[in-house]
């Protein structure tokens, strides 16, 4: 006997999210909450990233490969972060849209292709993202634990001497240690967001084929609760376009950053992988930071197509359903709507790049390339 899927709810998926967040003292209602997020904007978001780019200046061609990657992420991480808080009020509109969306999941079909699709996807990510970043904090600390000299994580500057006592030195080796872990805190609520996001409105836009292929079908409905349920579709679909919006406006610069990022920090990878990785450990952390990239990339530029998918099968959902019997009016406003979803939907970062496996794609030629050419030079 099938167990009965659980009712819908999008909030849900967002828990993750949202507890980084909190960590990050961005929200949440708890004691000393503001002095945590100053803290943070100060020594992580602000000074980190700084602090690490002074301190590739005068710097070997050695040390400057081998800190670059880390450097440029934490910058970007940094902006990417800033971007998502300047947008967290359009972040928020899109859960309450789409909790209002979980409300429509009425029937036992809907709520179970939400459960073992959409709802899988987006564990399985939150998962996968935290996973990665752990991998990274532990090969990361790791490889400048048992490196071949007395040295830092990453080349960086202070306005003191680090080596000038033992006590010194360690401190500012656990300030780089909590500082890379809270960076990439902030780097797994910069990466979740955008691929969670695609997953749901994904799985609500299948929701609403579904829905739109059933309508007529049943005989026990009559013509009224048909255009009745022809209308509420039809608001079903005008919310969705509004999620549209607001994730243009949210990931436009956020994810322009991050196709920059990933197609500097993979090809610097690889390159430090083929000459300037001193021992295991310092191999270990730049493969896993490269899977961290790819992992990083990856879904939203295939949850990116599969919404753009999705969104592509409306017209042929609607011509399913059984709209011969009805009157004119409904019938026009059957192609009114068909009309509005024949428009092709796609999210691009920076109004250039299209949120799509091409462009991931298109990223790792890139990488690929830049590999070729240090094997040429090995």
């Amino acid at each position: 006997m099938k167990s009965v899927p659980p009712v819908v709810k999008s909030e849900n998926l967002y828990r993750t999210y949202w507890l980084y967040l909190r960590l990050l003292g961005v929200e949440g209602k708890y004691p000393l909450r503001l002095v945590v997020y100053v803290l943070n904007l100060f020594f992580i978001t602000f000074w980190y990233p700084v602090h690490l780019i002074l301190g590739l200046f005068n710097k070997r061609m050695v040390d400057l490969f081998r800190s670059l990657h880390f450097t440029s992420e934490c910058f970007f991480c940094s902006f990417k972060f800033l971007c998502f808080r300047w947008k967290l009020r359009e972040i928020k509109a899109i859960e309450k849209l789409l909790k209002e969306l979980d409300q429509r999941a009425e029937s036992e079909e809907d709520r179970r292709f939400f459960d073992q699709n959409t709802r899988r996807g987006a564990v399985m990510l939150s998962r996968c993202f935290l996973g990665a970043g752990i991998s990274a904090i532990i090969t990361g600390t790791a490889a400048g634990l048992f490196s071949s000299e007395r040295k830092l994580l990453h080349p960086a500057w202070y306005p003191y001497d680090v080596d000038a006592t033992p006590t010194v030195f360690w401190l500012t080796f656990c300030y780089q240690v909590v500082g890379s872990t809270l960076a990439i805190v902030q780097n797994l609520s910069n990466g979740i967001y955008p691929p969670i996001t695609f997953c749901v409105v994904a799985g609500h836009v299948k929701l609403l084929a579904m829905r739109l292929s059933r309508m007529g079908h049943d005989e026990k409905d009559s013509k009224a609760e048909v255009t009745r349920e022809l209308v509420q579709n039809i608001e079903d679909h005008r919310k969705l376009m509004q999620i549209i919006g607001l994730m243009r406006s949210t990931l436009y610069l956020s994810q322009l950053g991050q196709f920059i990022s990933s197609g500097i920090n993979i090809s610097v990878t690889l390159i430090n992988i083929l000459f300037f990785a001193e021992n295991h450990f310092a191999i270990t952390y730049y493969v896993v930071f490269f899977v961290a990239m790819l992992i990083e990339l990856f879904p939203s530029c295939y949850y990116g197509t599969l919404m753009t998918n999705e969104f592509d099968k409306l017209p042929y959902a609607i011509f399913s359903s059984k709209w011969m019997e009805m009157n004119k009016a409904y019938c026009r406003s059957l192609i009114i709507l068909m009309q509005f979803t024949v428009a092709e939907v796609e999210i691009k970062a920076g109004g250039i790049v299209v949120i799509g496996v091409n462009a991931f794609f298109a990223t790792v030629r890139m990488a690929y390339s830049f590999f070729t050419l240090g094997m040429s030079l090995k």
